[in-house]
């Protein structure tokens, strides 16, 4: 679908920029949009708007459309109304051109979603490692206490302890993945890590009242044919992370 749309006049691609709802009538109708419209933007909290957060989106939503000639676009599943009205403030000041790119990517976003919310995936490949590293001592972080939690998952709030593990000589998990086959789903998550525990065991000088004790760490699933790697570099007074491989 994507690459359909990538090899698409520019004319074409303007008719569907053109032929996308209009959030703010999506917003006032939203009992008469489809279910998966109804979910995207009721999960956005669009719903909710004050009447200064509504008055401010529709002036920037005119003057967007008077200066792109298309309506506003933004794949609303998985963000806030403060991310909308942030991003519509900011899209505002790119170039046609660069607005008229960013768009389309967004409405491949919606599509993907979409898809992903409407299908049963099984067998697929993606799975979730974790690896912690002392940056005070210069070593693996061993025997800190690890937890993995699901926040939310497939349009509906699923939080809840998934599992509980122990980092091992390497400052890994043992037995392979956090997650991965029918666990592994496309949600946010989050990792809490007990470091005040940790430099306890260490004897590593921290403060009377831990400056970090325990770190969450929160991060999106988007894809469940990938491998999602979250690794932690911490000390007693500062953490790190990135999307690892």
């Amino acid at each position: 679908m994507a690459s359909i749309v990538a090899e698409a006049s520019r004319e074409t691609k303007m008719e569907l920029l053109c032929i996308h709802p209009d959030l703010c009538a999506k917003i006032e109708k939203l009992k008469t949009l489809t279910k998966e419209s109804q979910v995207e933007q009721s999960s956005a909290g669009l719903h909710t708007l004050t009447d200064e957060e509504k008055a401010s989106f529709t002036r920037m939503n005119d003057e967007y459309k008077k200066k792109f000639e298309f309506p506003f676009i933004i794949a609303a599943r998985n963000v806030t109304k403060h991310t909308v009205l942030s991003a519509i403030k900011g899209r505002l000041q790119l170039s046609k051109e660069s607005e008229f790119s960013g768009a389309l990517v967004q409405v491949g976003k919606i599509a993907w979603m979409r898809l992903l919310a409407a299908l049963t995936i099984s067998g697929h490949k993606g799975f979730l490692t974790c690896h912690v590293l002392d940056t005070a001592n210069g070593c693996p972080a061993v025997g800190m206490r690890i937890q993995l939690r699901r926040l939310y998952a497939g349009g509906d709030e699923a939080g809840g302890l998934l599992k509980e593990f122990v980092t091992n000589s390497d400052g890994r998990i043992d037995g392979g993945p956090a997650l991965k086959g029918e666990e592994f789903i496309v949600g946010t998550y989050e990792w809490v890590f007990y470091v005040g525990d940790y430099f306890a065991t260490k004897n590593t000088e921290t403060a009377g009242i831990p400056f970090l004790n325990e770190v969450p760490l929160r991060f999106g699933i988007d894809d469940p044919e990938e491998h999602y790697h979250v690794p932690l570099l911490v000390s007693p007074w500062s953490y790190s992370t990135y999307r690892g491989s």
